[in-house]
């Protein structure tokens, strides 16, 4: 499917990630700025890359469960992974009320799935194996890695913005700060992290809606569980703090409560558009999914 694709992707967003941290950190800082900014690059791409996965799901208060305690749920991601023919994921339950689900990791073979609570009380058998189909697509599709990296990126041009404020700007033997590089980054940083994450994030959506219908073969089960989940996501939003919004992209739905602004700016497209999508693709023949 999309795997090689995305993983030039990933390759190109962790260039563009240390590209960028190098180049602002000499606008803003010169020499010393430069070498700042590549051990941090180092150490944000290290971390991306190995971390992200315990990242996400700590945020979430995430435990690993046991086949004993959910066996339906250990049964459906058994199948489904088998029918891609992928290694069974490590599987989570977040305690949040919220019904919403997520995976991560950067490669099937350290992959993990997690639900929370909420979303194993609305949904029924069908619609939670179709949103486990979502899940697993986003992880064979290579999608996780590439929304962590986009994160990356978004956080660090944000705190390059701030770091103007410690550091002389335009080189070595300037002294002072450069009032227009810091607010220029002060303004546009934020604004172009959220354009990264917003093209990556929507566009990715859609591809494992599609991809989950397919492994699934259940479209019409997809979008019904994802006109449960909205309706649950806005009765019980996820406040808007670090806690989840480091995590509120890789979710199905958005947990955060969204207005003004903050619409503008989902990672998520309109659910209406996503169920649209699910409807049409099951009045065509829904054929095998193959991950290569």
């Amino acid at each position: 499917m999309h795997r090689h694709f995305n993983g030039l992707k990933t390759a190109a967003l962790l260039g563009l990630l240390t590209a960028l941290i190098l180049g602002i950190g000499f606008a803003v800082a010169g020499t010393s700025g430069l070498v700042i900014a590549l051990v941090i690059s180092l150490l944000l791409n290290g971390t991306s890359y190995f971390w992200s996965d315990k990242i996400a799901l700590r945020s979430m208060r995430a435990r690993p469960v046991s086949e004993a305690e959910f066996p339906a749920l250990y049964q459906m991601v058994r199948e489904l992974a088998a029918d891609a023919r992928q290694p069974m994921p490590r599987l989570y339950v977040s305690p949040t009320m919220q019904p919403n689900a997520f995976a991560t990791g950067r490669n099937p073979e350290h992959a993990a799935v997690c639900v929370t609570t909420g979303i194993t009380q609305i949904l029924d058998y069908r619609e939670l194996r179709a949103v486990i189909g979502h899940e697993l697509s986003h992880v064979y599709n290579r999608d996780i890695l590439i929304s962590s990296v986009a994160a990356a990126i978004g956080g660090m041009i944000t705190f390059l913005a701030y770091l103007a404020w410690f550091l002389p700007a335009g080189g070595d033997d300037d002294e002072g700060q450069n009032p227009a590089v810091f607010f220029a980054m002060l303004i546009l940083g934020p604004f172009a992290a959220s354009i990264i994450q917003l093209a990556i994030s929507r566009n990715r959506e859609f591809q494992a809606d599609a991809s989950g219908a397919a492994l699934s073969r259940d479209p019409l089960a997809l979008a019904s569980a994802l006109r449960k989940i909205d309706a649950g996501a806005r009765q019980l939003p996820l406040p808007a703090d670090n806690q989840y919004t480091t995590t509120a992209h890789l979710m199905i739905a958005n947990p955060l409560r969204g207005a003004g602004l903050a619409k503008l700016f989902s990672t998520h497209p309109p659910m209406a558009e996503r169920v649209r999508r699910l409807e049409e693709m099951a009045n065509r023949e829904v054929g095998p999914v193959q991950f290569q």
